[in-house]
């Protein structure tokens, strides 16, 4: 890395890191990259509540301030060409007196520190756009916030990297991208969940019984077709958006004469002989007792 000892750096105007920087962007998309470059608008870099809250994060810490106010110029002037925010990692390209490579790594929250954090905003939080808006009450917000053992990173959760010649822990163009990330959280405030790793959705009031609707949809190993279906059960399965609804008509009522005449006529009929009912011992002696007693009074005859 160069030493730039009693030499001082040479100066580039504002005009020329603007061109410099529409030149390197122009570059990326001809090469066929997505590049997303962090725009600010006038001089506030951050406008809204999730935003403003991880650059004053940033600004608290006595390991920054003497370094960031070098990185602002830089983001305001559109030098941060490209910025992404991934889980535990923020990848940028910034525009200087060439093309630097930014990596910041950032851990994610401890999963204690996390229950810690849902448990203390418990029944409180009801809407996540009202908190992606930070319109909840100023104590929660606080609360989320808080330094030390809330949702944004402290300077020993951070690490830093760029692949230009500054020696210097927190260089312009790492001080640009920090400050980036806030004008992005001004647009995506979930991207700072996704970067630390958690889910917001754990916030609401009752996640903690399970109370929170999945909106995904289930597995499609634990869903049946109507083919497979109708293999389980042995049914033909018809498509119920497709089969017609039939409803019997109620039958009107009818006197008893007219269900008489209306009755069908069934003829009794003898089994076959060979399921003739099997009569008892002693009814057949009957039948054989009764026989001979004819016989005798005809030979008397």
């Amino acid at each position: 890395m160069r030493d730039y000892g009693y030499e001082w750096p040479e100066y580039v105007s504002v005009a020329d890191k603007r061109r410099q920087a529409e030149k390197e962007l122009a570059k990326l998309r001809k090469q066929g990259r997505a590049a997303a470059p962090v725009v600010v608008q006038g001089q506030k870099i951050a406008k809204n509540f999730w935003g403003l809250s991880w650059c004053s994060n940033l600004e608290r810490y006595s390991d920054f301030a003497s370094r960031l106010p070098r990185g602002r110029s830089y983001v305001r002037n559109g030098c941060v060409i490209d910025l992404q925010i991934e889980k535990g990692k923020i990848k940028a390209k910034v525009s200087g007196s060439a093309l630097y490579n930014v990596t910041i790594t950032i851990a994610p929250v401890a999963a204690k520190r996390w229950r810690t954090i849902c448990t203390d905003c418990a029944g409180t939080i009801d809407s996540l756009v009202e908190l992606l808006q930070g319109r909840l009450a100023k104590s929660v917000m606080d609360r989320v916030c808080r330094e030390g053992d809330g949702l944004f990173p402290a300077p020993d959760e951070i690490k830093l990297a760029c692949s230009c010649p500054d020696g210097a822990y927190m260089c312009k163009h790492v001080a640009a991208t920090l400050y980036g990330v806030g004008a992005r959280l001004d647009e995506a405030p979930q991207l700072l969940f996704a970067l630390r790793g958690v889910d917001e959705g754990d916030l609401l009031a009752g996640a903690e019984q399970g109370m929170i609707v999945s909106n995904t949809a289930p597995d499609a190993r634990m869903v049946l077709a109507g083919g497979d279906m109708s293999a389980l059960f042995g049914l033909d399965m018809a498509d119920a958006s497709e089969a017609p609804v039939v409803v019997a008509a109620k039958p009107a009522r009818q006197s008893r004469s007219a269900k008489k005449e209306n009755a069908p006529l069934t003829k009794r009929t003898a089994p076959p002989r060979n399921e003739q009912p099997l009569k008892s011992a002693s009814a057949r002696k009957g039948r054989a007792a009764k026989a001979a007693a004819g016989t005798k009074r005809a030979g008397k005859r």
